[in-house]
């Protein structure tokens, strides 16, 4: 399957994700968030300021250049991806928090991101270039994350038994798809994985056990509650590489600018996995109460 074959099946897998995210939420829980808007902005300047500066430091660490370089900070720059909500549903977070912060994420990529392209460039690469995020890809972004998720929670409102009948079905359902979807990321890219993997893998996994850290541990530093420092931690630690390969090869017209991308979507899982399974006991733990048990399962960004 191409490129242009993936980016079509993959929003359809993540709405069948999101469908079955909507089933458990009620409009009670974004409320809840409004309410206390701290986590939301501590989120935000985490993915917003301080992990740029950290993938930087990555990129002149590992002696990255050109495009490359380029292609970490365009996917260092890309938003949450959508997979983050099923990981922190799992891992015990607050899914209406992750869900909040995709979407507000989605409309600031559409101005961040250019300006990132454009002083990556200027910094790694001998020559000038500017990107805006097409207004199309941006669109789809917030119609894959909002439109199932009420389709859901209207479903739970009209239908409360029929939503907690389908709880299991559908969470078994979209982990089948997530690994459907990983399978074939592995084929569309493959020769490019294969190429560049040795080179990319620890600077990419580096980048994701940091991400997933300063997501966790900075909300918490500022007091935010631990169900909320787990959403901020998958939102921040699983990138959107899909958007980032997009746009590395629509807009810019680099394959080898998307490799990064690439090499993040598919190393992402262990690191995202395992997180995942030690926030779910932390949850438990200084809760009281059970929360979810993480799959094991690779997501896609």
């Amino acid at each position: 399957m191409g490129s242009s074959q993936f980016a079509v099946v993959l929003p359809i897998a993540l709405v069948v994700v999101m469908l079955g995210l909507g089933l458990t939420l009620t409009p009670d829980d974004f409320r809840r968030v409004v309410r206390h808007p701290k986590a939301a902005a501590v989120a935000l300047v985490c993915q917003l300021v301080v992990l740029p500066l950290i993938c930087v430091l990555l990129v002149l660490a590992f002696g990255l250049t050109g495009v490359l370089a380029v292609g970490m900070m365009l996917l260092v720059a890309s938003p949450g991806g959508t997979s983050a909500n099923l990981f922190s549903h799992l891992a015990g977070g607050d899914v209406a928090l992750n869900i909040m912060l995709t979407a507000i994420n989605s409309v600031i990529a559409a101005f961040t991101m250019p300006i990132v392209i454009t002083l990556s460039v200027a910094a790694f690469m001998d020559g000038d270039a500017s990107v805006g995020l097409q207004p199309a890809k941006l669109v789809q972004v917030i119609v894959i994350v909002l439109v199932p998720v009420a389709v859901g929670m209207w479903i739970r409102h009209a239908r409360p038994a029929f939503a907690d009948r389908m709880g299991k079905p559908v969470k078994l359902g979209s982990m089948v798809v997530l690994v459907m979807a990983v399978g074939v990321a592995v084929g569309s890219e493959f020769d490019t994985l294969r190429a560049n993997f040795g080179k990319l893998g620890a600077i990419t996994v580096l980048l994701s056990v940091l991400s997933l850290a300063v997501g966790y541990y900075v909300p918490r530093w500022f007091g935010v509650d631990i169900r909320q420092a787990i959403a901020s931690s998958m939102e921040i630690g699983i990138h959107n590489a899909t958007l980032a390969i997009a746009v590395a090869v629509s807009a810019l017209g680099s394959e080898a600018m998307a490799v990064p991308a690439a090499t993040y979507g598919i190393v992402m899982g262990g690191p995202a996995a395992v997180a995942a399974f030690l926030l779910a006991r932390r949850s438990r733990t200084e809760s009281g109460a059970s929360a979810p048990v993480a799959a094991t399962a690779l997501p896609l960004s």
